[in-house]
């Protein structure tokens, strides 16, 4: 799994980090409030761990960010606060799942483990293909050619897009909403650098460009004839 864990005690961070870690996953740690934000809203994770008392922005701030942008992201809140209270206001939040400190380590991946099983896609849409790309969304693996391409979690999504609508336009308004879950214009060019970083990555080694622009409208993959 690929585990965010916002906590800004550094034993207790350490503590799971390395458990995880050892248990074969994939943790990116945060100390504090505003930074966990930024790689919850950013990047591509199986499940958050979340402190609920955090610098600069607490856990209940954080988790109503994240179901705002619309992220489905099962989260699992740690806290010392132990009161049915404080329990149902974590739930009430949209946190998935409520633990109190001090605990298990065995609890906790437990737990982790239900969450993501809960949260899994279907296995008949966990592979996309188009134009000699393959898409895997369970293994997170990408292929042209048969040649596997490194990508980031936002090309990734970004790729997923483009092959689930290949052979139509998707546009720059679809891709914000559907990608970055922004209902709104940024006024950036934060789509188009991505899709020039997807386009290189794809492009290496390859003579034909895997994403078709189409001027004034948005971006493409051609379909399988």
């Amino acid at each position: 799994m690929k585990i965010l864990l916002v906590e800004d005690d550094k034993n207790t961070s350490d503590y799971i980090a390395q458990g995880l870690e050892q248990a074969g996953h994939l943790v990116t740690a945060s100390d504090n409030g505003p930074d966990g934000l930024f790689h919850a809203t950013d990047g591509n994770f199986d499940v958050i761990i979340l402190d609920r008392m955090l610098p600069g922005m607490d856990g209940i701030a954080i988790i109503g960010a994240i179901r705002g942008a619309g992220e489905t992201v099962p989260i699992l809140m740690l806290t010392a606060r132990a009161g049915l209270e404080d329990r149902v206001d974590g739930l009430d939040s949209g946190a998935d799942d409520y633990l109190v400190k001090p605990f298990a380590f065995s609890e906790l991946h437990a737990r982790l483990n239900a969450l993501v099983r809960r949260h899994q896609p279907e296995a008949a849409e966990s592979t996309l293909s188009a134009n000699g790309i393959e898409l895997d969304r369970l293994k997170r693996l990408v292929l042209r050619g048969g040649n596997p391409v490194e990508l980031q979690p936002r090309e990734f999504s970004l790729l997923e897009e483009l092959l689930r609508n290949s052979g139509k336009v998707v546009t720059r308004t679809m891709l914000l909403e559907r990608v970055w879950n922004f209902h709104f214009d940024p006024k950036t060019n934060i789509v188009e650098t991505h899709i020039s970083r997807l386009r290189s990555k794809l492009n290496e080694g390859h003579a034909e460009d895997a994403i078709i622009t189409v001027r004034g409208a948005g971006y493409m993959i051609a379909a399988d004839e």
